[in-house]
């Protein structure tokens, strides 16, 4: 009798995990189809968008007539800049301030911190129109400086490096001291190095979030010369031109195929720097 129920025991359980383990295909495959689409619809010509034949000719038409098409190689430059001014700014303040706030004891500290806590809570949407006004008061309409402004203080960045800064113990900060290191030698020595991962954990999020970017740098630039990558892709499938659906998604494969290059790439590096930054 006791083996009877601990067989269909067993039997239960395989079959819930066989539900589960399907259902979780079934979920993936749903997501990646727009991804499947496009990366068909580029390798393939134009007749056959909608024709899935497997036997279909493979052709590289597609990229070269999108990249003809639109100045992606200024938009790709522009993005990298973009991306890499703004990591390297929040790192610096993002640094600074979670330090202070993770060794320094000062009046309002507390209050100051849960201030920048009170940023996780406030969608960017909510301010383009005072963040536009404010980049226009100070002349920064259409520059990549404008774009990067309103994120290179980041509440996010500032909470994950306090609380990574805050599990360092406390002797190797006053053995460095002993040693006659200043605050920001004893920062360079031994929180940041320690820290690397979390480091490398919020920087892939940061450079895809705004790589990714698209209503903000839409409304505050009007020329080439400052489009970012999604900005151009939106304005490059805008034109009423009668433009293939082939050649706008091998478009986006080539603004997203960095992003998408790297993560495959990287992906282990991914998972571990955000298991040992302590996200779940």
């Amino acid at each position: 009798m006791r083996v009877s129920q601990g067989g269909s025991r067993r039997r239960s359980f395989s079959f819930d995990e066989l539900l589960n383990t399907v259902a979780m295909w079934a979920l993936a495959f749903l997501w990646a189809l727009p991804l499947l689409y496009a990366i068909w619809t580029a390798f393939h010509p134009a007749a056959f968008e909608t024709r899935f034949e497997l036997t279909a000719p493979l052709t590289l038409d597609n990229f070269s007539k999108a990249w003809s098409a639109a100045p992606f190689a200024r938009y790709f430059v522009n993005t990298v800049m973009l991306v890499t001014l703004i990591l390297v700014c929040q790192f610096i303040l993002c640094t600074l301030a979670a330090f202070a706030f993770a060794r320094f004891k000062f009046p309002g500290r507390n209050l100051l911190f849960s201030l920048v806590l009170l940023q996780l809570l406030v969608m960017p949407d909510i301010l383009i129109v005072e963040n536009y006004k404010t980049i226009r008061a100070i002349g920064l309409v259409d520059t990549i400086v404008a774009i990067g402004l309103p994120y290179i203080a980041s509440g996010f960045g500032i909470f994950l490096l306090r609380q990574t800064f805050m599990s360092i113990p406390k002797e190797l900060d006053e053995a460095a001291r002993v040693e006659g290191a200043s605050f920001l030698g004893t920062l360079w020595r031994v929180y940041i190095p320690l820290a690397k991962p979390t480091y490398l954990a919020y920087g892939l999020v940061s450079v895809s979030h705004h790589w990714n970017n698209f209503l903000w740098p839409l409304i505050v630039t009007n020329s080439v010369e400052t489009r970012p990558v999604t900005v151009g892709l939106s304005v490059f499938a805008a034109i009423d031109a009668g433009v293939e659906w082939s050649v706008i998604n091998a478009a986006t494969l080539l603004t997203s195929g960095p992003l998408l290059l790297a993560f495959l790439l990287f992906q282990r590096q991914f998972v571990q720097s955000f298991m040992r930054a302590g996200i779940r």
